[in-house]
């Protein structure tokens, strides 16, 4: 025999073993997947009691953060000055293993920039009402007690992936005073970031992700993240149910007014540009105005938005209309009165979405808000070039919004949230569950 054909015989030997293995592999995954039982769950945070005082001044803060074999998590309103806080907030989630483990960090939120951990627990997702105590991580003293429900469920989606997100879609809203400190537009709106919990990504998108096509200094955008989504107990927080819950956050909001008064335009739906990104990390929907001024000096607004993340599962720019176009509204028509659309687009230079993925993304959208149309329409459509300058011609028309409003803008003498974030180089917050173990 040959060398080469000892060789040859040698390789198509390797290779049928690897093909054997590969296959073999992919049997016990199928046949585990089979063996273990999914379920829905629906659980519901009750509350909590005997929590230790942290503050000298005050009480505590508290929230939580749940979390699910570290594959999915879900974080709480923050309880102000209260020992004894009470959320009664619902988390559902699809196919979850039976055998899964539901872990819950009971944290105080601080003005700096980590916060306090109070102690945490484990349990099973066994159906039932549960009462776990709450372990403190030195010396492992009891720090309360924690009431909740798990209710169990038969899978509705079987053939979905395991932990899926299947509501309520909540929102924060986060306002940094340090931001609104750097500029001199008297406006928290344009200071303000959203985070919205959606639901389902994954039954939309599937594995496809964007990635982006730049080199960003991502420590520098990092930092300014961290100002941007800050969790203060100034936040808002809600809960999208119908139509007029997604109308409530496009509201303009108006200009700071002195007390006791109150700008015309507050309740009106505000003629904006947002922009956003849909987030693999946390599957979030987050955005803020596209004009904001803190925008100034960066060189990828969605990779601030993300974290500096190489992936994303969509990003662009939306902004709301009514039916029929913001050309033909004027503000004598009542809002509620009029049906209004959103329209969304793949406008991202950092990650330049795949166009033949906004079907998906409308899809997706309404799903979690179902009765708002949605419009899902290319960044090189004429038609979304129409309605986005209908859109802003409106607003500095009717609204009294200024031509520098409409992009970022930074006037003489104001400190940028870039030269903030590079100079003072924030303290990083993501350390806040460290004294918890996770």
């Amino acid at each position: 025999m040959s060398l080469l054909t000892h060789i040859h015989g040698a390789v198509v030997k390797a290779r049928g073993n690897v093909h054997d293995v590969t296959h073999k592999t992919k049997a016990f995954a199928e046949d585990k997947r089979v063996q273990t039982q999914y379920v829905d769950l629906a659980i519901k945070f009750i509350g909590a009691s005997g929590l230790p005082k942290m503050d000298v001044v005050g009480s505590a803060d508290p929230y939580f953060i749940a979390n699910i074999d570290d594959r999915i998590k879900f974080v709480s309103t923050v309880q102000v000055n209260t020992l004894k806080p009470v959320w009664n907030e619902m988390w559902y989630i699809k196919n979850v293993p039976s055998h899964a483990d539901l872990t819950v960090m009971v944290m105080d939120k601080d003005a700096g920039p980590t916060d306090d951990c109070i102690g945490r627990f484990s349990i099973s997702v066994s159906a039932g009402a549960k009462e776990a105590e709450i372990e403190g991580s030195i010396l492992k003293r009891t720090k309360g007690t924690f009431w909740l429900n798990i209710d169990v469920n038969s899978p509705s989606r079987p053939d979905a992936p395991p932990y899926i997100f299947d509501g309520p879609v909540r929102f924060t809203r986060h306002y940094s005073p340090t931001v609104g400190l750097l500029t001199n537009l008297n406006d928290e709106r344009l200071y303000s970031t959203w985070k919205m919990y959606l639901k389902g990504v994954p039954l939309f998108f599937g594995d496809t992700v964007q990635g982006w096509n730049k080199d960003y200094k991502a420590a520098h955008i990092q930092a300014a993240h961290r100002m941007l989504y800050a969790r203060t107990t100034r936040n808002g927080f809600g809960i999208i149910t119908q139509p007029a819950d997604v109308l409530e956050i496009l509201h303009g909001g108006g200009k700071a007014q002195p007390q006791g008064s109150r700008s015309t335009s507050e309740h009106r739906v505000k003629p904006a540009v947002y922009t956003y990104v849909v987030t693999t990390d946390d599957q979030t929907f987050r955005f803020s105005e596209t004009g904001a001024a803190f925008f100034v000096d960066f060189a990828s607004k969605h990779a601030l938005h993300a974290n500096c993340r190489e992936e994303v599962y969509y990003s662009g720019e939306f902004h709301p209309r009514p039916e029929g176009g913001w050309a033909n509204f004027n503000d004598g028509i009542d809002d509620a009165t009029v049906r209004w659309e959103l329209v969304i687009d793949n406008n991202s230079g950092t990650y330049s979405p795949d166009k033949a993925m906004l079907p998906k993304l409308k899809e997706m959208l309404e799903y979690n808000f179902p009765g708002f149309a949605i419009y899902a329409l290319d960044r090189e459509d004429p038609q979304l070039v129409e309605s986005r300058e209908a859109c802003r011609a409106y607003a500095l028309k009717y609204r009294g919004i200024k031509q520098e409003e409409l992009q970022p803008h930074a006037g003489a003498g104001e400190e940028t949230l870039s030269h903030q974030a590079l100079v003072n180089g924030m303290a990083r917050m993501d350390t806040m569950g460290s004294e918890c173990g996770l």
